[in-house]
């Protein structure tokens, strides 16, 4: 069974850094895009920033030049550096990856989310 576990939430003041990590568990044939999302109450998930397995990067006009999203392959892990944090980043935020498993043709695939909240 694919497993996607995040950790590195939590309170932070603004102008403040947090490191959010997302690990890939299971049995894994490939892994293509992978991501962090975030999903203010009522409305819908929006992306933050994405890596493909090659390193090419995508990020929100409202992250760039604060976030950074990085990509160790050998661990089945992404990384999300925030730095600057402001109180509007305060969000659940949640790790994605489209995967291939040996039980399983390409799918996606979503962690339970990890808590983001910049006091002001």
């Amino acid at each position: 069974q694919v497993q996607l576990v995040e950790s590195g939430g939590g309170l932070v003041q603004a102008g403040g850094s947090l490191r959010l990590s997302c690990a890939v568990s299971g049995s894994i044939r490939s892994i293509n895009r992978m991501g962090w999302y975030r999903q203010p109450p009522g409305k819908q998930r929006d992306l933050v920033a994405d890596i493909t397995s090659s390193g090419s990067t995508n990020y929100a006009d409202s992250v760039k030049g604060r976030f950074t999203i990085s990509r160790d392959n050998a661990k089945n892990t992404i990384y999300l550096q925030m730095n600057s944090l402001k109180p509007e980043d305060t969000d659940v935020y949640h790790c994605y990856a489209r995967i291939e498993s040996y039980r399983r043709a390409w799918s996606d695939y979503w962690g339970q989310g990890t808590q983001v909240t910049v006091s002001s």
